[in-house]
């Protein structure tokens, strides 16, 4: 199914997951792509790359509405990847999502993912979803970039569990993340809505199990409580 978007400006589009999703709508061929940047402008490898390869990097003051707007004109869709390192969503986004509707665009898709900043989504999704914009929330559950924050070191061949070891957790790829955003806007049922995605549901002991046939060799495992579990990891693992 074809999008009736045609321009894309991605926020965050240089960092680690913003990347992948900048790539995905490369390799899709259908979109304008343009990475947004913050002034003032500077080297990055990223950006070079992601330039090569047909995208427009852009540059702004997020502190200058009208800078904002001006560089979002013509932009049918927003998609923010901002980090939560250093910073507070909310308050990062809320600039990106007002010169975003002064400039017209039509659909604004938050930096949800997975960030440990629940008080700041939950309110940065009451300010989107009442702005007048179409959005769509995107939930993919764990990276398996970084299963070794819930307990496995590929390096020393260890597991530790958490939780039971026939929990099931939601893990999806970095690039499959970012194929899943581009078909969101070829999707009806996106508009206004929010997405769960998964590249994988297997309990932590089918992923030690995987992690064992990949590399050839036993892992030793550990367990801790799950008290242990919320207090350590519990806010970076999302279940949908």
């Amino acid at each position: 199914m074809s999008s009736q978007f045609k321009t894309v400006t991605i926020a965050g589009g240089t960092g680690t997951l913003g990347y992948h999703i900048v790539e995905a709508f490369l390799n899709d061929g259908s979109y304008n792509v343009k990475v947004l940047r913050r002034k003032p402008k500077t080297e990055n490898e990223k950006a070079k790359l992601l330039a090569s390869k047909g995208a427009e990097i852009i540059y702004a003051d997020y502190d200058q509405k009208d800078e904002l707007v001006e560089v979002l004109k013509g932009t049918d869709v927003v998609i923010s990847v901002l980090s939560y390192k250093n910073t507070n969503l909310y308050e990062s986004q809320v600039p990106l999502l007002v010169a975003a509707k002064e400039a017209s665009v039509k659909r604004f898709i938050p930096s949800e993912f997975v960030h440990p900043t629940p008080d700041n989504k939950i309110k940065f999704e009451e300010e989107l979803i009442n702005s007048g914009l179409e959005y769509t929330i995107i939930f993919n559950g764990l990276f398996q970039e970084y299963l070794s924050f819930i307990g496995f070191d590929a390096k020393n061949k260890k597991a530790t569990f958490y939780a039971d070891g026939n929990k099931k957790l939601h893990t999806t790829s970095l690039s499959d993340v970012g194929k899943y955003t581009v078909e969101t806007l070829k999707m009806p049922e996106a508009r206004n809505a929010v997405i769960k995605v998964a590249g994988a549901t297997l309990s932590l002991n089918e992923y030690l199990q995987k992690f064992e046939e990949v590399s050839g060799e036993h892992y030793s495992t550990s367990f801790f409580s799950n008290a242990t579990l919320f207090k350590n990891v519990g806010l970076i693992i999302i279940h949908l």
